[in-house]
């Protein structure tokens, strides 16, 4: 069709026929960006479906690891209520003055207190390299966008609190790296040290006294309210938030 129009625009510009040449000058110009036009319209369908496309694939790893970490902070939830329970079970102990428990039943609550620590691990490799790539404004729902974005410092959040729970239990440990009580008489009455093929011979050395200690109370005192504001403040809000990533989430996926 070009080549039509310039042979026609040689030949009347032979002919001085300038009007009708600059008509079909233009006519081969209108051609052209036509031409243009249609070759970036395909172009940019392409790179829309490429997108489109790329975008279900994030979805679809994005969804797999957020199920993943749900699944992780329900365990973790799970363990860090034992750890509530076993303490709680404690104070309890302790609020018995005229009675104390088996040797044996102190150990096996002082174990289940503190043998799990409690830190959230999520799955973040895909949405760390979609952030650092560049690659989150493939993401069409800004709501979801944002809501990625801010993953990262609820994360960092939970971290802080989960390290002043680390330091409650540490300090809550430390009653037991001095002489007046025995966390190998604790290993030995649950078995951890048969378990690990350690010796157990030797004298054993009551560990009931603590249910008497003012010092030991206050600090598991403070360890169980840590469980109680990590879980409340910090782990139940953080469930709700990925059961709304994954909801808005699933909601952006196409039904195959």
């Amino acid at each position: 069709m070009i080549k039509f129009f310039r042979r026609t625009r040689q030949k009347l510009l032979a002919e001085k026929k300038v009007g009708r040449y600059l008509a079909y000058a233009l006519g081969e110009i209108v051609l052209v960006v036509i031409g243009i036009l249609i070759a970036l319209a395909i172009n940019n369908r392409n790179q829309r479906n490429i997108d489109a496309k790329n975008e279900q694939t994030y979805l679809l790893g994005l969804q797999e690891e957020f199920n993943i970490s749900k699944n992780k902070l329900t365990e973790l939830i799970a363990v860090n209520r034992a750890n509530i329970e076993s303490a709680e079970k404690i104070i309890g102990l302790m609020n018995q003055k005229d009675s104390l428990p088996l040797e044996e039943d102190l150990s096996q609550l002082l174990l289940n207190t503190f043998i799990s620590d409690v830190a959230f691990n999520p799955n973040n490799s895909l949405l760390l390299e979609i952030i650092n790539s560049g690659n989150l404004k493939n993401i069409s729902n800004p709501d979801l966008r944002i809501m990625l974005t801010n993953w990262i410092a609820t994360m960092e959040d939970i971290s802080r609190q989960e390290e002043d729970l680390r330091h409650e239990r540490e300090n809550l440990l430390d009653i037991f790296r001095t002489d007046q009580f025995s966390i190998k008489t604790v290993l030995q009455q649950t078995d951890v040290l048969t378990s690990l093929k350690t010796p157990t011979d030797g004298e054993r050395v009551s560990n009931l006294g603590v249910l008497s200690s003012q010092e030991f109370e206050n600090k598991l005192l403070l360890f169980i309210v840590t469980c109680h504001a990590t879980e409340d403040n910090h782990y139940s809000p953080l469930m709700g938030y990925i059961d709304d990533i994954l909801e808005s989430i699933s909601s952006e996926i196409q039904e195959k």
